[in-house]
C-alpha cells in the first residue's frame, strides 16, 4: 500500500470508516468480538497477511509438530511480510491460544504492522506491553494445539465474522477492526478524512453549545458555512 493511503487511514477512526463503507453497501466488515490487548493511542494499518485454523484432531496436534519447521503457524509468523497485519482465523474459540508473546514478539521483529486473532493470544499482558498492536478476544492460555490446527496461510478467512481476502487492509484503533476491500481503499480513506474533518468540527461546535440538529448532518445551510471557515482557518 501506499504512503499516502497509510496516513489517511492512520488519522481516521475505524467508526468512521464503518460509516463510509456502510455506505457502499458493506455492513460486515468490523471484526466483532475483539479488542485491543493494549491500547496503543495510534491506529494499525496494513494490507492483511491471513493464517486459517481448523478443529485441531488429536492425532495431529500434539507438541512434538512444533519441531516441523514447515508447521504453518511458524511460517506465518517467519513470512509476513514487512507492514503487513497477519489476521488469524481462530473461529472466534478463545478456549485455546492463536499465539503467544514469542511469536509476536518475532513478529513485530520483523516489521509486521500489527496482528488480529479473533481467538484468544497466550501471554497477553506481555503482548499488551509490546509495540505492536494486537487484537483478540481475550486472554487464552492453553495452547493452540490445545483446540486448533494452522493448516493455510494467506487464504481467504473470516475473522469475527468479517470477510478477509490476503491483501485487503486492514484497520484498528482503540476500540476495534476493520477491514477495507483492497479495490476501494483508497476511496474510502479518501472520504473518512472529509467525514473526520467534519466530525471534528461537529465536536467543537456541539461543545459550544450547539444543538446537533441541521448540524450532524449538515443539512442547514448556515452550518455548512461555518464549517467551510472553519476548515480553513484550521487548514483541513
Amino acid at each position: 500500500m501506499s504512503p499516502e493511503l497509510r496516513e489517511k487511514l492512520q488519522a481516521v477512526s475505524v467508526a468512521t470508516l464503518a460509516t463510509a463503507l456502510y455506505k457502499r453497501g458493506l455492513r460486515n466488515q468490523v471484526v466483532q468480538g475483539v479488542g485491543p490487548v493494549a491500547a496503543k493511542g495510534r491506529n494499525m494499518v496494513g494490507p492483511a497477511f491471513t493464517l486459517r485454523y481448523m478443529p485441531a484432531r488429536e492425532d495431529r496436534n500434539q507438541l512434538v509438530e512444533f519441531r516441523n519447521p514447515e508447521h504453518p503457524q511458524r511460517v506465518a509468523i517467519e513470512t509476513c511480510p514487512e507492514g503487513h497485519v497477519l489476521v488469524m482465523d481462530s473461529r472466534k474459540d478463545a478456549r485455546a491460544a492463536s499465539a503467544g508473546d514469542i511469536l509476536i514478539t518475532r513478529l513485530m521483529m520483523r516489521g509486521a504492522a500489527g496482528v488480529v486473532t479473533d481467538g484468544g493470544l497466550r501471554d497477553a499482558a506481555t503482548i499488551g506491553a509490546l509495540e505492536i498492536p494486537a487484537y483478540h478476544a481475550r486472554p487464552s492460555s492453553p495452547t493452540n494445539l490445545t483446540l486448533h490446527e494452522a493448516i493455510e496461510i494467506n487464504c481467504p478467512v473470516g475473522c469475527g465474522d468479517a470477510p478477509v481476502f490476503p491483501g485487503d487492509i486492514v484497520v484498528g484503533d482503540d476500540d476495534c477492526v476493520i477491514i477495507i476491500p483492497a479495490d476501494i481503499a483508497k476511496e474510502v480513506a479518501d472520504e473518512a478524512v472529509e467525514m473526520t474533518a467534519y466530525e471534528d468540527f461537529v465536536v467543537e461546535q456541539v461543545k459550544d453549545g450547539a444543538g446537533i440538529i441541521g448540524l450532524y448532518p449538515g443539512t442547514k445551510q448556515e452550518n455548512l458555512d461555518k464549517f467551510a471557515a472553519w476548515r480553513k482557518a484550521n487548514n483541513r
